[in-house]
């Protein structure tokens, strides 16, 4: 007899479930205190670097026709993690108000561990369930982000980023000689405003006002409103403190992110206010074994940009010879992005080398200067 369709490719799911690894790391933080909570950040740059020094990269391609029914493995990890999250979020504020043994900048540590669970893994399991047609998984998408008080970038990413991915019209491409701390809050005062626009255009459409009650803004409100009391009730004013915190710590991850990600690819304009199409070469890729398995796959990201609704284990792998590669895994890359020149000494001479190759004709790149406005019109 063949193995039933629910247990095939079990085995191949595995390692994905290796994000499983840090709760432990972060409660191991929080009983022991002291140098303990630096743990989870010592595993994630450190240990994830490590072992995908030691592991090599991953060039294989899984048939990008594989039905769901096949996949039931790699998808339940992205459907268990808003309980396993919401455990830890709130468990953790409830223990730390009254964990005597941890002063208060420990406390601040353990949140920063804990936001850092709600961005490198949280947030990227909600962008792999947004993207797909199940209200289901949609609605925990919309949950994760919530929880991150970062709700309308399901908004942003669906109708801005994708669409305007590489040009200025998107706030999180990362123009060249940008710097992420000036990225950063550039991206947030942006892209608010970008998601919001973008919805009230859909509603325009159909003749609605943005007050009417199908914009989505309004779920992301009630959403968040609903975690913030909770944070309160559980532990007060310190509480609302400590999950507001690891909510910034966790988009100021996801925004790193997408700064790597990008960083000084551009598409051609073509005049008149189009660009050329979304091409592999658009995004930076990494093909480290260890750390696709933490971020699901997210290093191919050219793939992703190509088929937005395909399936984490389906992303295909691009060579150098079709989308620019970055030197470093997300980890690394992530710590060099903290430290400008470091940060440009690295990745600089790739965008001109990207430009030289694909874009010989363009002489004059000011168009892409950071600063731009990136509303869409």
């Amino acid at each position: 007899m063949g193995t039933p369709v629910i247990f095939s490719n079990f085995k191949g799911a595995l390692p994905f479930w290796v994000s499983l690894l840090l709760i432990p790391i972060v409660l191991i933080g929080a009983t022991n205190g002291g140098w303990t909570l630096l743990l989870p950040v010592i595993t994630i740059l450190g240990g994830l670097s490590f072992l995908d020094i030691l592991s090599g990269d991953n060039l294989q391609n899984t048939d990008p026709e594989t039905p769901d029914n096949r996949l039931f493995w790699h998808r339940l990890i992205t459907l268990i993690w808003f309980p396993l999250q919401f455990l830890l979020v709130f468990g953790t504020i409830r223990y730390a108000a009254s964990a005597d043994h941890l002063s208060g900048g420990e406390k601040l540590l353990l949140f920063f561990a804990v936001g850092q669970l709600s961005g490198v893994v949280g947030i990227v399991y909600a962008h792999e369930l947004l993207h797909q047609q199940s209200p289901f998984e949609r609605w925990l998408a919309d949950l994760l982000m919530a929880m991150v008080l970062y709700s309308h970038y399901r908004s942003e990413h669906l109708l801005v980023h994708h669409r305007y991915v590489g040009t200025p019209r998107d706030p999180v491409t990362a123009r060249y000689n940008e710097n992420f701390h000036a990225a950063f809050p550039r991206v947030l005062r942006q892209s608010l405003l970008s998601a919001f626009r973008a919805e009230q255009r859909m509603l325009g459409r159909k003749g609605l006002v943005w007050w009417d009650a199908s914009n989505p803004f309004w779920r992301y409100l009630g959403l968040q409103a609903g975690f913030v009391l909770l944070s309160v009730l559980v532990a007060g004013w310190l509480g609302l403190g400590l999950f507001v915190f690891q909510a910034l710590v966790a988009i100021w991850h996801l925004e790193i992110i997408n700064y790597i990600e990008h960083y000084g690819l551009t598409r051609k304009h073509l005049g008149g206010g189009k660009y050329e199409p979304v091409m592999p070469r658009h995004s930076w890729n990494s093909a480290n074994r260890v750390s696709n398995w933490l971020f699901i796959n997210l290093q191919r990201h050219s793939d992703h940009h190509a088929k937005p609704a395909r399936r984490y284990p389906l992303l295909q792998n691009y060579t150098a010879a079709d989308a620019p590669l970055q030197p470093f895994s997300y980890p690394l890359m992530f710590a060099a992005a903290l430290v400008p020149p470091i940060w440009f000494r690295m990745m600089n001479p790739r965008v001109r080398k990207w430009r030289a190759m694909y874009y010989p004709e363009i002489t004059d790149w000011s168009a892409y200067k950071a600063g731009t406005n990136p509303t869409p019109r």
